[in-house]
C-alpha cells in the first residue's frame, strides 16, 4: 500500500509542471499590445489614414517588412536555429605524483 502512494505521489508531482504550462495563447491583446504594433507598422511604412483600395497589399508589406526586421535582430544565441556554437577541448596528460623525499615529520 505505501508503494502505492508514493507511485501516486510521484506521478503527482511529475503531472503538475506539464499542467502548469497549459495556459490559453490566444488571449484578447491589451490596447497597449495593439497601439505598439500600429507603431511598428507605421515606421515599416503603413499609413492608416490614406483612403486606398489597395489596402491589404499594404498592410501585408508593411507587416512582411516588421517580421523581417524583428528576425534579423534575433541572436543565434537566442533562438533554437542557427549554427553550431564552437566548442572547446584540452588535451595533455596528467603529471604523475611525485613522492616526498622527506618524511612527513622532517624537521619536527
Amino acid at each position: 500500500m505505501k508503494t502505492f502512494i508514493s507511485a501516486v505521489a510521484v506521478a503527482a508531482a511529475l503531472a503538475v509542471p506539464a499542467l502548469s504550462f497549459a495556459q490559453q495563447s490566444d488571449a484578447p491583446l491589451s490596447r497597449a499590445q495593439v497601439r505598439a504594433e500600429l507603431v511598428q507598422l507605421e515606421k515599416a511604412g503603413y499609413n492608416p489614414n490614406i483612403s486606398d483600395p489597395s489596402y491589404p497589399s499594404n498592410i501585408q508589406a508593411a507587416q512582411a517588412r516588421v517580421s523581417s526586421e524583428q528576425l534579423a535582430q534575433v541572436t543565434p544565441q537566442s533562438s533554437a536555429y542557427g549554427s553550431v556554437a564552437n566548442g572547446s577541448s584540452q588535451s595533455g596528460r596528467i603529471t604523475g605524483v611525485q613522492p616526498r623525499a622527506l618524511g612527513t615529520y622532517f624537521g619536527q
